[in-house]
């Protein structure tokens, strides 16, 4: 039988988001009606049972991903058991996650990234989308983050931002020369013109009800600077987030720094971007080797 407090172990020792919290308890939830219907529990199942439960999501068309995360919940609670004494083995330790097939992952080139941020003008909506635009690209934060961001998480004096995720958790991410000068203009030229008398004084971006701005508003302004730009109607933010993480790759950031500059709980979701750094190494190699 599934154990309820599988959940607060989640909650506490893993400091998981509330979709993932989620995720993880229906998946382990479908787990136990897979072996219920095989006569047995989680804490009497076998390594033959947890791969029987892996094939019957690959017959029932599941991707690899989704046949990943559901594994990746059952070693979850698997762990839990282990930690109450009910059981003393783990038996999803020799079950191989699956292989998946590799997505190309969309991002801007340098050139690409410098004519995004040339595309504001001198306007008040112009300064407050460049010091967005840059921030987002020197921060490689998430569109969600950036809304919710407030004023005072921001130091402009050091230079840094205070990022928190949705799980509760926070990162502090430094900001470069150019971001913080947009961001000091935007400041200091506009934000308190937009926020008016009853406006969102907390809120580090604003649109011009004076409200902080929304995901959706975000994603409009990068669409209409992409297009301004001659560069993709469908450049979003998680296009502008690759970027920042291609361009720290391909420039000798070390992969456990960039885990935490994105806010990755598992390593795995930023080890996807060294292909970029392979594939940088194989163009030069064959540009400039004579015998390439």
């Amino acid at each position: 039988m599934f154990d309820e407090k599988f959940e607060e172990y989640l909650k506490k020792e893993r400091s998981m988001a509330s979709t993932s919290l989620r995720a993880y308890i229906s998946d382990v939830k479908e787990y136990d009606i897979f072996l219920s219907g095989r006569g047995k529990s989680p804490e009497e199942a076998g390594n033959a049972d947890v791969a029987a439960f892996l094939m019957h999501l690959k017959d029932a068309g599941k991707s690899g991903a989704t046949v990943n995360r559901k594994l990746a919940s059952v070693r979850a609670y698997y762990d839990y058991l282990i930690g109450e004494d009910r059981i003393e083995r783990d038996p999803t330790g020799n079950i191989k996650s699956p292989r998946i097939a590799r997505r190309e992952i969309e991002y801007l080139s340098i050139e690409e990234v410098n004519h995004l941020l040339d595309a504001t003008d001198d306007t008040p909506k112009g300064i407050r989308d460049k010091a967005l635009l840059e921030l987002m690209y020197a921060t490689g934060m998430r569109s969600s983050e950036v809304s919710l961001a407030n004023i005072y998480d921001l130091n402009l004096k050091i230079g840094f931002i205070s990022c928190t995720q949705e799980n509760g958790k926070t990162r502090i991410i430094p900001i470069g020369r150019p971001a913080r000068a947009a961001m000091e203009r935007y400041i200091s030229e506009v934000r308190d013109t937009l926020i008016g008398e009853n406006g969102s004084n907390d809120a580090l971006f604003v649109n011009y009800m004076g409200q902080r701005i929304s995901r959706q508003g975000i994603w409009k302004i990068l669409k209409f600077y992409g297009e301004k730009a001659g560069l993709s109607a469908s450049l979003s933010p998680q296009i502008l987030r690759n970027s920042f993480a291609a361009h720290m790759i391909q420039n000798g950031a070390d992969l456990k720094s960039l885990q935490e500059i994105l806010g990755h709980e598992d390593i795995t979701a930023t080890k996807m971007f060294l292909t970029l750094s392979r594939n940088r190494i194989m163009d030069v190699y064959d540009k400039a080797f004579p015998r390439a």
